[in-house]
């Protein structure tokens, strides 16, 4: 595991940016970015215009190592290049943002009101990928729709077992269970949560972390025995829906977790903004997000 980029997750302010959209959820990125679905033709100019839209908030002046501490890449964004160099490298060396991979494929049909994920084809070699390519973690994204214990359970559990497949190649795993920020048992699903991560951290050998990725909480301060438990590097922050302002404000209360978002990021920029006006926008958004995860 690096070394360096360990040290700036452990000790470093800031926010991890989730630049990590998949082929499903890229047409709605798009079009929020300004780009039509009759703008580009098949998945392949698609990617293109997904590509340009990162590597500009990436390049921009405004995206610095010293509010953004990481970044979380598609893995179709980890093969490409940023300025010229591997995204991977860019991010590290030209910004002194710590990249991580989105590992997952995806996530399976809904049972017991929960999504686990599908399965990833040759994980090994994505992983061994990431490596070579100078990514420091991965992240993998589960879904709970409503408290029930089986489904929960089957989400956490299998989190927790491809984490450790992920911390053997000397990876940090970043374990996203997210909870349904509308599900009308919301506060019940995070209690089950917080006992089934807890219980999963216990069975973790002594001197071995992982990060977590969780919904935001309907209770202040609820996660803080995750945030301070000794086999969590750290705890994050998903958006999951809320506008950057509520998700902001959601955030400020919740001491030591700090912002992964994605939505709540890419919020507010277009493709047809001047550079001026699109690194004042994004100036404008990192500083907001920032200050809420320095709580």
């Amino acid at each position: 595991m690096n070394q360096d980029m360990l040290a700036k997750v452990r000790s470093h302010t800031g926010f991890i940016a989730a630049l990590d959209q998949s082929g499903g959820s890229t047409p709605k990125a798009l079009l929020a970015y300004g780009v039509a679905e009759d703008e580009y033709d098949g998945d392949d100019e698609m990617f293109d215009h997904i590509h340009a839209m990162r590597s500009r908030i990436c390049t921009s002046r405004s995206f610095d190592g010293d509010r953004v501490l990481g970044a979380i890449l598609f893995e179709m964004t980890m093969d490409r290049e940023i300025d010229g160099r591997g995204a991977a490298d860019y991010l590290w060396n030209v910004k002194g943002v710590v990249p991580f991979l989105k590992c997952d494929k995806g996530l399976a049909d809904e049972e017991h009101d929960a999504q686990v994920l599908k399965p990833i084809p040759d994980l090994n070699g994505l992983l061994e990928r990431g490596l070579r390519k100078g990514v420091f973690g991965t992240k993998m994204r589960s879904v709970i729709k409503a408290a029930n214990q089986s489904g929960v359970d089957a989400v956490v559990d299998q989190q927790f077992a491809i984490g450790k497949q992920i911390l053997a190649f000397g990876l940090m795993p970043i374990i996203e269970p997210e909870v349904d920020i509308h599900s009308p048992t919301k506060a019940e699903a995070e209690v089950m949560l917080k006992a089934a991560i807890l219980r999963n951290l216990d069975a973790l050998d002594d001197g071995v972390e992982v990060m977590l990725k969780l919904s935001l909480p309907s209770v202040d301060g609820f996660y803080s025995e995750l945030i301070s438990h000794p086999k969590i590097l750290k705890v994050v922050a998903l958006s999951g829906g809320y506008s950057r302002s509520e998700a902001n404000e959601i955030l400020s209360r919740q001491p030591g977790m700090i912002a992964s978002f994605s939505r709540a990021l890419t919020e507010g920029l277009s493709a047809q903004q001047s550079e001026a006006e699109f690194d004042a926008t994004l100036d404008s958004t990192i500083q907001s997000i920032a200050d809420a995860s320095s709580t």
